[in-house]
């Protein structure tokens, strides 16, 4: 009875310490400021493989066209994609999308409040279920993510060894983080675990001087953990074909662009820039070069000046190409490569959000 006294003791201190610290360090983030349960639903599918400091922007950006759910729900795909470019894995916008006309026509635009009825949804899994239950309603679950799952490790002193079982750690590390969860404040608690991960405890060079939790942690400095896998590298090129056009009796400057077939597994439906058949770049066409990481694979890129009448001949041709009024291209659906590229080129002027008014039950039903 005095042990478990004891560990109740250090449970609750551990609790009271990173709370206090969280309310005192935490980052004003804009989906912090809300309540909104949707608001908080968009901030966390965003969150997902993605960093902070990209979702701030893409995140305003699609609050102010899709404020309500039901806004989101009368939008069409092109649309919700064409906020949504530049964060990349455009499958949990789909998603998203998909979930937010489920709930608008059959569940009266009422989003569930736990984390088991969450996770019928499209594109909702157990860490995102976990995250919106506990911070938008208050249920007492605990969320675990990268940066949790490192910080628990380290406080029990857990390490990877080759030829462990990775699913009997995770088992370990979720049963661990169900255990220290404050059931009082589960969303404050959930939000401080992952922010002592992303501020403090660091994959490298951890900063356990000023750690609210050091005196209960059994590691005090890296771990071993999962090799990563090596990042792949490929070499491609695009062109870039830039004409004067007429719209309206006004001439305009156009992009030619070209959209990915719906049949494609990836990024399905958006606007790129055509892919030159030969990777290799004279210098006197070579516009620019840059680097474009996505999932596992580093994407070295050229991109080419190419002539109008020279873009078929110099172009693998792979969807419905179009040319697009430079104006206009900022509010289409492109890929996260094609934004960067038109930005960089000084191409690329961004339109006056506009939000989509929110639609009835019956309109989206």
């Amino acid at each position: 009875m005095a042990r478990r006294d004891r560990d109740a003791e250090k449970l609750a201190s551990l609790r009271r310490q990173l709370l206090a610290w969280y309310a005192v360090n935490q980052r004003d983030l804009p989906w912090r400021r809300s309540r909104d349960p949707y608001a908080i639903w968009v901030s966390e599918i965003m969150l997902q493989q993605t960093r902070v400091a990209v979702v701030i922007e893409r995140y305003r950006a699609f609050m102010a066209g899709f404020p309500t759910l039901q806004s989101l729900a009368a939008a069409t795909e092109q649309e919700v994609l064409a906020l949504w470019s530049g964060l990349g894995y455009y499958r949990r916008a789909r998603m998203l999308h998909k979930a937010a006309q489920f709930i608008a026509g059959q569940q009266h635009a009422t989003l569930p409040q736990t984390a088991a009825e969450l996770r019928l949804l499209p594109g909702i899994g157990a860490y995102t279920a976990a995250a919106i239950a506990s911070i938008a309603f208050g249920e007492p679950v605990a969320v675990v993510d990268g940066n949790v799952e490192r910080v628990l490790c380290r406080l029990e002193g857990w390490e990877f060894a080759p030829g462990s079982s990775a699913a009997a750690l995770k088992r370990k590390i979720q049963d661990l983080a169900t255990e220290l969860l404050d059931p009082t404040q589960p969303g404050d608690f959930n939000q401080a675990m992952m922010e002592l991960g992303a501020s403090l405890c660091l994959p490298r060079n951890p900063q356990c001087l000023v750690c609210p939790v050091a005196a209960a942690c059994k590691t005090k400095g890296e771990h071993a953990t999962v090799p990563r896998a090596p990042m792949l590298s490929r070499e491609v090129a695009y062109a870039l074909s830039v004409r004067t056009g007429k719209q309206a009796r006004r001439t305009s400057r156009e992009v030619l662009l070209e959209q990915r077939p719906a049949s494609n597994t990836v990024m399905p439906g958006l606007w790129e820039l055509p892919e030159l058949k030969q990777a290799e770049v004279p210098d006197a066409e070579l516009r620019m070069t840059l680097r474009h990481a996505i999932m596992q694979v580093n994407y070295y890129v050229r991109i080419r000046t190419v002539f109008e009448d020279d873009a078929d001949a110099l172009t693998i041709p792979a969807g419905k190409r179009r040319w697009v009024p430079l104006g206009h291209a900022a509010g289409m659906a492109l890929t996260g490569l094609t934004r960067k590229v038109l930005t960089r080129a000084h191409l690329l002027t961004l339109p006056t959000i506009r939000a989509i008014a929110p639609a009835t039950t019956a309109d989206v039903s």
